[in-house]
């Protein structure tokens, strides 16, 4: 017959391998649940300050992001950009409201690769915003770059079977620090109106109109 000391011993053992198993998927389910957790948090954060439909930092998080940068420029030459689609609204009325959402993302799109590593922001609607740093505020460099970006803009936008254009009205004016990025932003809002004012002034076109610009100072 068995010891009973070694029976019992065997028995020990193999509880304490279980009981250690046991403690190891206790771990496991406890470090996958906290993983999980961290998850949804920064899904919930993310979520909080991007916009959902173009994925960009959107209007709170855009102030947020750009006192930051505007702290750690030292000294870094900084524009703000305010754009606005013109007559968005006919995206809408003539291909549906998916055909203007698609607009909308490919703009966001455009933007962001136009600003490369710098901010750029949904902040409703068809207006956009960025904080661009620039090796200069010499007024011909700025006219350059914002006709880069408006013909960016510009270009035909897939939607389905056929293309579109839009046109934008763009504004920007130099930041010269955090305490400024408010007030520049209203001055480039209201060049961003001057433009779009202009253009309207102009007889009136469809959707394949060249992008309209305005700078300010």
């Amino acid at each position: 017959m068995p010891d009973p000391m070694t029976v019992a011993s065997g028995i020990s053992a193999a509880g304490a391998i279980l009981s250690a198993w046991q403690l190891h998927r206790r771990a496991q389910r406890a470090e996958a649940e906290i993983e999980l957790l961290q998850a949804e948090l920064e899904a919930e954060r993310h979520a909080a300050s991007h916009d959902p439909l173009t994925g960009l930092p959107n209007r709170r998080a855009f102030y947020r992001l750009a006192a930051t940068l505007l702290t750690d420029a030292a000294g870094k030459p900084l524009i703000a950009v305010v754009l606005d689609l013109d007559d968005f609204k006919q995206v809408n009325d003539r291909y549906g409201h998916a055909a203007g959402d698609q607009v909308l993302v490919s703009v966001a799109q455009r933007l962001a690769a136009f600003a490369g590593d710098n901010l750029v922001a949904r902040l409703g609607g068809d207006e956009f915003a960025g904080l661009l740093t620039t090796p200069t505020v010499d007024r011909r460099w700025i006219e350059h770059a914002t006709r880069r970006l408006c013909e960016a803009l510009a270009a035909p936008i897939p939607l389905g079977s056929r293309t579109v254009r839009v046109t934008a009205s763009v504004g920007l004016a130099p930041v010269h620090g955090p305490a400024q990025l408010t007030e520049a932003l209203c001055r480039a809002d209201t060049a961003m109106y001057q433009a779009k004012s202009v253009g309207a002034a102009r007889p009136a076109r469809q959707l394949v109109e060249s992008a309209r610009l305005a700078d300010y100072y």
